[in-house]
């Protein structure tokens, strides 16, 4: 079957799933109409109905009305939702998972019927499009490859083996924060240097993209474009060696180390 003619269910709609909500409709996936949203506070999300989305608090009937359900609450909350969908679930839905942290198989256990289970990892950069969603699946490869046309059209997508996805999440969805610490830092550099605020975020956003397109385009080793920038005795070069010898390098990887054995203990 395909689950694509279905209407989706967006099960805690939170920041990632609001955006994932827009992205999907922004992108031409489905019509608002065709989407469900359910969040305890409803009052959080009312100014979404004029936008023509379906609004509940009732998971079940969210569940019910959809074939594609997206599961986007914390993890200490999904052995409750489970309890609350599964009488409503059947042989015609595919649950996609982005809890971060919770593995296909734990998901699978809180299952009553033998449903298909699809993790994916995007960040909040779908909202307009420019996702990096990692996506796995322990059933048929296939369900895999239909869960990633749809985050195709909201950005870039991998399928991995589901024991990278916590790796994925530090990566491609934390990374997004990392990344937008980088550019506070670059323009606070800029504003001492002389621009305005403004002006010195413009000149760091663009340097950013520039930087990202050349690796994506090029797809070279970010060395090699490096390389192109400096110039022997150049300021490009002291300024690299400066922040290396500050620990430039070093202070990223223990982050992202330090978020990924967060992540082994996020229920706890």
């Amino acid at each position: 079957m395909d689950y694509l003619d279905n209407n989706i269910a967006i099960l805690g709609a939170g920041n990632l799933g609001i955006s994932i909500a827009k992205g999907i409709v922004h992108q031409g996936i489905k019509k608002a109409e065709e989407v469900y949203l359910t969040r305890r506070t409803l009052e959080l999300v009312n100014y979404l109905e004029k936008d023509g989305f379906q609004l509940t608090k009732d998971n079940s009937e969210a569940v019910a009305n959809s074939g594609i359900v997206l599961l986007c609450v914390q993890p200490k909350q999904l052995a409750k939702l489970m309890e609350q969908i599964n009488p409503v679930l059947s042989e015609q839905h595919i649950l996609v998972s982005v809890i971060t942290g919770v593995p296909i198989e734990e998901i699978k256990s809180h299952l009553q019927k033998d449903i298909p289970v699809v993790r994916a990892m995007p960040n909040t950069a779908i909202a307009i499009g420019e996702s990096m969603t990692c996506i796995s699946c322990n059933d048929s490869p296939d369900y895999a490859v239909m869960i990633q046309k749809i985050f195709n059209s909201v950005g870039r997508t991998l399928i991995i083996d589901d024991k990278l996805m916590q790796a994925a999440t530090v990566l491609g969805a934390s990374g997004i924060a990392f990344f937008l610490r980088f550019l506070r830092a670059a323009t606070q550099g800029g504003v001492q240097m002389g621009f305005h605020s403004d002006e010195a975020q413009l000149i760091a956003v663009q340097a950013a993209k520039g930087a990202s397109s050349l690796i994506l385009e090029n797809k070279q080793h970010p060395e090699v474009e490096i390389d192109k920038v400096t110039t022997p005795m150049g300021c490009t070069i002291s300024g690299l060696n400066e922040m290396e010898h500050q620990g430039l390098s070093s202070a990223l990887i223990r982050g992202l180390m330090a978020s990924y054995e967060k992540i082994a203990n996020i229920k706890k």
